[in-house]
């Protein structure tokens, strides 16, 4: 878990997604844990992208596709946030736990 600049959080989730295999992806939380966006590999360039927060979605995107739509998402879930969490998921089954809300 990392705390990370809300200016930098793309480049760093766009980083750390290189390292990573399938299925395994990136969490990003806001400070309270109430609102997430999770990106989870699928293989062949595809990223599943799954917003939780003020709208609940999901989408399969295209390695081309998905700094942009990041980009928005992040601007609608967190728009007033500075910070944000950064978690690696190993399995899509982690996305369900109960986090603890401050």
């Amino acid at each position: 878990m990392a705390l990370v600049n809300i200016d930098s959080v793309i480049r760093n989730l766009l980083q750390k997604l290189e390292k990573l295999n399938p299925p395994q992806g990136i969490e990003l939380l806001s400070y309270k844990r109430n609102r997430s966006i999770a990106v989870l590999l699928l293989g062949d360039n595809r990223f599943l992208v799954r917003e939780r927060g003020y709208r609940e979605d999901e989408q399969t995107l295209g390695k081309a596709d998905l700094q942009r739509h990041l980009k928005v998402l992040i601007k609608y879930e967190f728009p007033r946030s500075r910070k944000i969490r950064l978690y690696q998921i190993d399995n899509p089954q982690e996305l369900e736990k109960a986090r603890k809300k401050l």
